[in-house]
């Protein structure tokens, strides 16, 4: 019988490794995994580059986690530098810390090309700009492209609405956004939901990542 539940965050982080490119869905507090964060500052993983959209706010679970030590780069679109992430402003003026820069759009695909098994695409955003030096280029029809590699996660962390022992999740509103690219590229994809429901209740129409690409889920009530 296929059953994915786990019954605490703690149980559903132990395998993760030192050294795992962990990639971590949510834009704003919308699919933010908060728990998992936090149960994985516990289970104690370092040397971790965090793939997410920002690089914390304020004292976040994602502040915490680098605050601690655990992560030694993070590939972003939004580091918020001078806007409220403190932590990574320290760490990364005294050198503690790596940051690769991507754009919003380039970073989304990025992690879809890594789950569609794709070499890379060329696009061109970034192109002739800082963002650009050291990638292979190709111009095309008169206009150049740059080429992007795909990202593929060690681990998987996101937050949905719901799911079902299976695996099935559907997200609420904005909560969706990285989450179904993210478990599609995770090599160990682990999903925290406000409600675990019966199989079968969730219609297969309104299911937006399909379990076969969730390993764990715990429920984390609001």
């Amino acid at each position: 019988m296929i059953d994915k539940r786990h019954a605490t965050t703690r149980e559903a982080l132990e395998g993760v490794k030192d050294g795992s490119t962990v990639l971590v869905s949510g834009f704003g507090d919308a699919g933010m995994p908060f728990d998992l964060i936090f149960a994985l500052i516990d289970q104690g993983a370092r040397d971790l580059t965090l793939v997410a959209n920002n690089a914390g706010v304020a004292d976040d679970a994602i502040a915490q986690l680098m605050d601690k030590g655990r992560v030694r780069k993070v590939v972003c679109s939004f580091p918020n530098v001078g806007r409220g992430a403190p932590v990574f402003d320290r760490l990364y003026a005294s050198g503690e810390i790596e940051l690769e820069l991507v754009p919003q759009g380039t970073l989304s695909e990025r992690i879809r090309a890594g789950a569609a098994g794709l070499g890379g695409f060329y696009t061109r955003t970034a192109a002739g700009t800082e963002l650009a030096e050291g990638k292979e280029s190709r111009e095309m029809d008169g206009k150049l492209y740059i080429l992007e590699k795909p990202i593929v996660g060690d681990v998987a962390l996101l937050a949905a609405h719901k799911a079902d022992r299976w695996g099935n999740l559907v997200y609420r509103y904005a909560e969706r956004n990285f989450g179904p690219d993210m478990a599609a590229s995770g090599r160990l994809t682990i999903a925290q939901v406000t409600e675990i429901v019966p199989l079968g209740a969730l219609a297969p129409d309104v299911i937006t990542t399909p379990g076969i690409y969730v390993d764990r889920v715990v429920e984390v009530r609001p």
